[in-house]
């Protein structure tokens, strides 16, 4: 049997229309989208008005909006308009009756943690989702309920590091630190601050992972986001050419960055044989999840699957034994879907 079932074509409209309204709403947002308000100050003798808020490490931000004149003030009024309230409400709203329609959402303090590091930067920043939260989010994306693999607890983040560095604006200055404090949520990192932790629940990590480099195992430090990440190996497969979508949650969408579905099913077969042997039930859920999105993708865009089979396989001796380790257990694992024949068909077909 598939590893997959497929939602309701109501499902798929309702995601639809959320992930168009919510990445529209994400195009404009604006500093004034956070939680803050108006304030006039007198300078020099003039009125002038900003916009203040509050940011997560206790600094308050304040964005000059105008003088004090009309136009400043009717922007003001508009800004105080109960239709952007309502606009707010009814996403929410369409939120909820897509949860309903049998949409996939996630646990509402997952959710808290995700949207705070959004309005925080992380995401405009260049970081993506990965882990289970990603592997939840390709369930709506691609119009399907997956059979296995969706059981998660912590949350996983990845970014390029130095990489990009020089991509972002020089103004660009980050405190994720300052941003993961500001939850109250009991959150400690761990000794080399790649990891925060919580006492209460001990399943429930926030990880921040980046490629390995050179440099080997040693985490790697980003002082203009203020965050320190643990080298993985083949990270860089996920990390390159992210996509944008959306997250589903009870109390609203919430737009991040993900891994194109297809190099997140080969980065899980990649790091199948480098868990050690006391990380088997995660090894498990490796081949698992990249079970399902192979099972899909090798019927509903197989030219891109193995095209991105050839390219890791012509990267070195190491990514081809590893990849052969992770696809053999899947295979071993499922049986019944073929896995080895509709890949040579694909192959055979670039």
């Amino acid at each position: 049997m598939p590893l997959y079932e497929e939602l309701s074509a109501a499902a798929q409209t309702a995601f639809a229309g959320v992930d168009d309204a919510a990445r529209q709403a994400d195009l404009k947002r604006s500093i004034a989208d956070l939680p803050g308000g108006f304030a006039k100050k007198n300078v020099s003798g003039r009125a002038y008005w900003y916009y203040q808020v509050k940011m997560p490490d206790g600094e308050l931000r304040q964005s000059y909006v105008g003088p004090d004149d009309a136009a400043t003030r009717a922007l003001i009024q508009r800004h105080a308009d109960p239709a952007a309230k309502l606009a707010k409400q009814q996403m929410v709203r369409m939120t909820r009756a897509a949860i309903e329609l049998g949409c996939a959402d996630i646990p509402p303090k997952h959710a808290r943690v995700i949207e705070r590091l959004a309005d925080g930067g992380l995401f405009s920043a260049g970081a993506i989702l990965v882990g289970t939260h990603a592997f939840l989010a390709y369930q709506n994306i691609l119009g399907v309920r997956w059979s296995a693999g969706t059981a998660t607890l912590d949350l996983d983040f990845a970014h390029a590091g130095r990489n990009v560095s020089l991509a972002l604006p020089e103004n660009l200055k980050l405190d994720t630190t300052a941003t993961i404090e500001s939850l109250e949520m009991g959150f400690i990192p761990n000794q080399k601050h790649t990891s925060f932790k919580k006492a209460d629940e001990p399943d429930f990590d926030l990880d921040f992972l980046t490629s390995r480099g050179r440099a080997g195992d040693a985490p790697v430090t980003v002082p203009r986001l203020n965050l320190t990440m643990q080298p993985l190996r083949f990270m860089e497969l996920s990390l390159q050419d992210p996509v944008r979508s959306t997250l589903i949650a009870r109390n609203g969408p919430i737009v991040v960055n993900l891994p194109r579905p297809q190099r997140y099913a080969l980065h899980k077969l990649l790091v199948y044989g480098e868990r050690p042997q006391i990380q088997r039930t995660k090894a498990r859920k490796d081949v698992a999840q990249a079970a399902a999105l192979m099972d899909y993708l090798l019927v509903h865009d197989a030219t891109e699957v193995a095209a991105l089979w050839l390219d890791v396989t012509a990267r070195g001796p190491g990514w081809r034994r590893r990849l052969k380790e992770g696809f053999q257990a899947m295979t071993d694992l499922y049986p019944d879907r073929d896995f080895q024949g509709r890949l040579d068909r694909a192959v055979a077909g670039v």
